[in-house]
């Protein structure tokens, strides 16, 4: 849609996103693969909120930042795949530009405020494992509570300078978005605009908020891990380094293909892999945190059978108060 023109050149304010091309075949597919994993993403992260809210004995600082976790994985991932999927299902892969700008936004935000949030609960785990006789004190719900909001903060903060050169860039002529999503690279490339700015700003920004905050968490594990191995007990040192492992395997993969994607020189063979690397840490890793932080555990694990259990009774309860009613 053209609303005027630069030079010789036709403004436009809708972008096309080109998605999964490459796997025309595989689209319905892939859609209601896509659609299964949302829907289990939302379903895990949201049953996780609703159980550390309503079990006392999750009010701790570990379930809070898990519940801080999964409230981040909710927006994250649908911020990006209801679009992904309408216009795989449609056929209608266009977005207005406001509509990029803003699905940007709260992606890098998000993105920045998960980073936070991981380094936070792998320094959780340090203090816990590490220093347990200090952790009531270290880590008390005041501080705990200023950590959470301050990586909200910082996120969506920081991503506002971004927010701000976005709006400066001008979209004309080639339209098309070798992407699933709004991010900066695909649409720095369509800019017909100057956007060397733009890209500097996303290239300092994603060195300050990916590499420190991933050098935190892995440090914190790292400790972890050597402090592990030295537990007495073969069974406790087995059961305590799988669960840190896995958080350590998945952190890793985050963090990875981020770095891939965003850190690493932006050559033309890299371009068309970060398509496939984006499907980890924007699909896949929101889908499978909630069973690695959170379902795995066994406090979550009695929670959710209490839950269970009060459902279940409340039902059998009702039936039988019909059945008198109706008797009567």
């Amino acid at each position: 849609m053209a609303i005027g023109e630069e030079g010789n050149q036709t403004i436009i304010t809708e972008l096309i996103l080109q998605g999964f091309v490459d796997f025309q075949d595989l689209q319905i597919v892939l859609s209601l693969l896509f659609l299964a994993i949302y829907l289990l993403t939302v379903t895990g992260n949201v049953l996780i909120i609703g159980l550390v809210v309503a079990h006392h004995n999750l009010h701790t600082p570990m379930y809070f930042f898990l519940a801080n976790l999964s409230c981040l994985e909710t927006f994250y991932t649908s911020t990006i795949l209801p679009k992904a999927l309408v216009s795989s299902l449609s056929g209608d892969r266009t977005i207005s530009i406001p509509g990029c700008i803003a699905q940007f936004y709260f992606f890098s935000s998000l993105v920045v405020t998960e980073c936070g949030l991981l380094s936070m609960m792998s320094y959780d785990r340090y203090i816990a494992i590490c220093k347990p006789l200090h952790y009531a004190t270290l880590m008390n719900n005041k501080l705990c509570l200023l950590m959470a909001v301050g990586c909200w903060i910082n996120g969506f903060l920081a991503m506002s300078v971004m927010l701000y050169l976005m709006t400066r860039l001008t979209f004309c002529g080639h339209n098309e978005i070798e992407h699933f999503f709004c991010d900066f690279t695909p649409l720095a490339k369509v800019a017909c605009s100057e956007s060397h700015k733009f890209e500097l700003m996303g290239f300092i920004f994603s060195v300050i908020y990916i590499l420190p905050f991933f050098l935190l968490t892995l440090t914190s594990y790292m400790f972890i891990i050597t402090t592990i191995l030295r537990i007495p007990s073969a069974t406790g040192r087995q059961k305590a380094f799988s669960t840190c492992s896995s958080h350590l395997v998945v952190v890793t993969i985050y963090y990875g293909t981020l770095i891939i994607v965003y850190v690493l020189p932006n050559t033309e063979n890299m371009r068309k892999l970060n398509r496939v690397f984006s499907v980890f840490y924007t699909i896949l890793t929101p889908l499978v945190n909630p069973l690695i932080y959170s379902l795995r555990n066994r406090e979550v694990k009695e929670s959710l059978g209490k839950s269970i259990g009060k459902l279940i009774y409340g039902i059998r309860l009702q039936k039988i108060q019909d059945t008198v009613f109706s008797l009567g």
